[in-house]
Parts: structure tokens; C-alpha cells; sequence
């Protein structure tokens, strides 16, 4: 028999780590054989042992491989001029792409077939693999990223009495058979390439940004960030009627909450782009990458139906009880405006789906501003709701009479960075004045 090697024959003459890469590089492409105990050129040199090679590659591959590729090696020990060769019966795997198991799913840990060499994958090639044996659902795909960790969204499951270890993982597929992250786990944990970016516009279009900030991290970190934004924004109009005091916010808090969930669980995650919320005088709005399912109306969503495009990140959050069932979001957000003369609307592309909240407020701005010109007296007053740094800072300063960064820092137990954050947006929201300058810098609260 003429031995040479090819797309899909390789020749060694003993075993060697290389070896891995060529097992990986056929299965993952259309197979192939690897013989051992002939050269290169072709020369038959044998093995004395052939059992023992056979076994030694068989521990091999078991225990540097991922996923398990070994049901899909069959081993042969053959006769060629008197010497023993061992030949390895490559089949294309069904669940490619199969990596070293210490370098990871990336390029320096999967190989593919090049010609009569194994080299390194792309990018692109690791993802039509995964897409090819794991379907179209970008959740149930196997994560590129291996090296995952669930701080944020272990608080989170911690906060609602839920067990959140591997079994739990496995049941809520996170883990596949084979022990590897999905999608869904790289959405749910602390290194989520995705995120959310927020912008808050001076009057009704964006000539002129008052803020902007991109939240990341797990979704339940930029869930929980994300809200907070928007609440310490969402102002209560108190209007006052002899003795009967009536506050109503900008925005119903259900409506806000159920319209970010709507962007978290049913944005189409295989875009790379993030999803988009914009705060005007008079709006928000709610851009969330990807349009209605196919075979889903419009008009279906606003009576209930829902095919939902992330299941089991759905499903994540239902057992979280952050959402009740499929389909009652959009239902809640109407109910939330029910009575206002104000709707809120929904806007579809074939790429888009956009939820636009109306601040049930915005008429009343506008009438106390003419009024206030006119000169008619009005009994209209906003508040600001604040958050749980800004109270305790602002009693700590009516307490003090000021407070200064370091003071901030013990007093919330938190970074430098992250106090002088909280101070700056006070400052800039007109909650607090800046005194002094350098080492005597301090905050008095704002007259």
C-alpha cells in the first residue's frame, strides 16, 4: 500500500502532541485517518508496540479534547511489510467545534483541515460550527467565552431565596451535556459582551444631550442599573387641591419596569449592537434589536400572543418572578396609562421593536410654564424621588452642614471613584453646591 499524506490522511512516525491537532482538525471538518509508524515520505518504519500506542492515544484524546470526540474514533492496528502500523479512523463529529481543552473554543484551540495541514480556525469559522450543530437559537449555542463567572446574577437569585449551583445551571441551561456555558450563561454572567446604552435629551428631540451612560455587565446587573437610572429621573408631580395632596410620576412604575423587561428578554442577542433607551421632556423610548417573530403581528402582541424569541432566558426570569407569563407585558404598560389621556405606542421594523412611554406629566410642565409667564399662580411643585446614596447624603449634610468626598466614601462604604461619581451627578442634578477648591472642596446642599 502507498502511503502519502493528503486532505484527509496524516502520517507520523511516532506519537506525538501535534497528533491532537490533526484528531481535532478532521473532526471538525469532513474526517479523515491518521496512521502511526510511517514517515512522512511514506516510509513504513512500525511500531513495537501498536496496543500501547493505541492506548496512549486513546487517553489522549479523552482527556484533551472537548467536547468528547472519542465515540467518533475507531482504531485499527494493521500490517504493512511485516510491521505494525496503528491507524486512527477520523469521522466528521456532530458536535464541532472540537477544541483543546486548554486553550479554549478560540482560535489557538480549534483546528480545521487546510490543504495536507491542520490549522488554526477563524472566528467566523468557530461560529458557522457552533451555528451548525447547535441550531439557530442564538441562547442555546455554546459560549465562545468558557471563562465565565455569575457574581451579579448570584445576588440575584440570593435576594429571591433561589438556589442557583450547578444542577440548577443545568436545569436552566445554562450548562449543556458536555458541561460547557451556553449563550445563555455569557448573557447571565459578569463578562456579557452585550449592553444597554441610555441617553437623556434636552426637550423632545436630541439636539442637545443632558446625559448619556452604557451599562454592562450581566443583564441582571444592567437590569437593576438600568432602572435605577431611569427612576432617579422620573420625577413626581405633586399638585395640591385645599387639603388633598395627589402625587402622579412622570411614568407609571409598572410601565417602565415591564418595557425594560420586554428590551432585556426579547432582544435578538446574535446582533452585536446594543439596545437603546432614550429619555426626552415629554417621552422614553425603548429600541430593542430585533422585530417581531415571523407569523407575529403587531396586533398580536397587543391582545396577548407572544412567541417568545429568548425561551429559557425567559424562563430565567420567571423563576425569578420577574416576569409572570408570556405575553401580559405589553397588556400591564396599557393598564399603567389607563384613564390618562396619554397612550403609550408601539413602533416595529423589520429590525427593531420600540415601546414609547408618554410622561404624564409633560402637559402640566408646559401649562405651569406659561401660566408662570402670564403671571397666574398655579399650585404645581416637582419633587424628585431620590435614591438611597442621595438621602443619606443629603441627611448627613443637613445634619452637618456639608459633606466632603472622603466623607462620601465612609459614609457608603464605597470606592473614591464611585463616591465622586454619586457627587458629581448630585451637583449636576442640583441637589448639592460645590464649595472651595482643591483640599478644601466641600458640598452644602443647594438653595
Amino acid at each position: 500500500m502507498l502511503f502519502q499524506g493528503s486532505e484527509t490522511i496524516e502520517l507520523k512516525e511516532v506519537v506525538v502532541d501535534d497528533i491532537k491537532k490533526e484528531i481535532i482538525a478532521f473532526a471538525n471538518c469532513d474526517g479523515g485517518k491518521l496512521y502511526i509508524g510511517i514517515r512522512d515520505d511514506g516510509t513504513v518504519v512500525g511500531l513495537d508496540n501498536a496496543d500501547s500506542v493505541s492506548l496512549q492515544i486513546s487517553n489522549m484524546v479523552r482527556d484533551a479534547i472537548k467536547p468528547d470526540v472519542t465515540m467518533f474514533l475507531h482504531y485499527e492496528t494493521i500490517v504493512e511489510n511485516g510491521k505494525n502500523v496503528v491507524a486512527v479512523d477520523i469521522q466528521r463529529g456532530t458536535d464541532r467545534p472540537y477544541y483543546l481543552a486548554s486553550k479554549g473554543m478560540r482560535p489557538e484551540g480549534v483546528y480545521v483541515r487546510q490543504g495536507y495541514s491542520s490549522v488554526p480556525a477563524t472566528d467566523t469559522a468557530i461560529r458557522r460550527m457552533i451555528k451548525e450543530t447547535d441550531g439557530d437559537r442564538f441562547e442555546a449555542m455554546r459560549s465562545l467565552n468558557q471563562d465565565l463567572t455569575f457574581e451579579e446574577t448570584q445576588k440575584e437569585f440570593v435576594l429571591r431565596k433561589i438556589e442557583f449551583g450547578p444542577q440548577q445551571m443545568r436545569t436552566l441551561k445554562l450548562i449543556d451535556q458536555d458541561g460547557l456555558y451556553s449563550n445563555l450563561a455569557l448573557l447571565l454572567s459578569d463578562q456579557c459582551v452585550h449592553t444597554i446604552k441610555v441617553a437623556v435629551f434636552q426637550g423632545t428631540d436630541q439636539t442637545i444631550f443632558k446625559d448619556r451612560r452604557e451599562f454592562n455587565g450581566s443583564l441582571m446587573q444592567q437590569m437593576n442599573e438600568v432602572y435605577d437610572f431611569i427612576d432617579f429621573r422620573n420625577q413626581t408631580r405633586a399638585t395640591i387641591e385645599k387639603l388633598y395632596r395627589t402625587d402622579v410620576r412622570d411614568y407609571p412604575e409598572i410601565a417602565v419596569r415591564e418595557a425594560l423587561l420586554n428590551l432585556l428578554v426579547h432582544r435578538d442577542y446574535a446582533f452585536s449592537s446594543s439596545a437603546l433607551i432614550s429619555i426626552y421632556a415629554d417621552r422614553i423610548e425603548f429600541v430593542s434589536i430585533g422585530g417581531l417573530m415571523p407569523g407575529i403581528d403587531l396586533e398580536d402582541v397587543m391582545v396577548g400572543i407572544s412567541v417568545c424569541r429568548n425561551q429559557d432566558l425567559a424562563n430565567v426570569f420567571y423563576r425569578l418572578h420577574l416576569i409572570e407569563a408570556y405575553g401580559t407585558g405589553m397588556g400591564k404598560i396599557m393598564q399603567a396609562y389607563e384613564g390618562m389621556q396619554e397612550k403609550p405606542a408601539i413602533e416595529t421594523t423589520k429590525n427593531t421593536f420600540k415601546i414609547i412611554l408618554p410622561n404624564v406629566n409633560a402637559k402640566h410642565e408646559t401649562e405651569n410654564r406659561t401660566a408662570s409667564r402670564s403671571g397666574t399662580q398655579h399650585t404645581i411643585s416637582i419633587e424628585k424621588k431620590l435614591g438611597d446614596e442621595e438621602e443619606k447624603i443629603l441627611e448627613y449634610v443637613r445634619t452637618y452642614g456639608s459633606i466632603t468626598k472622603n466623607d462620601v466614601v465612609g459614609l457608603l462604604e464605597v470606592s473614591a471613584s464611585t463616591a465622586a461619581r454619586v457627587i458629581r451627578k448630585m451637583v449636576k442634578g442640583n441637589l448639592l453646591e460645590q464649595n472651595g477648591r482643591a483640599r478644601n472642596t466641600h458640598y452644602t446642599i443647594t438653595e
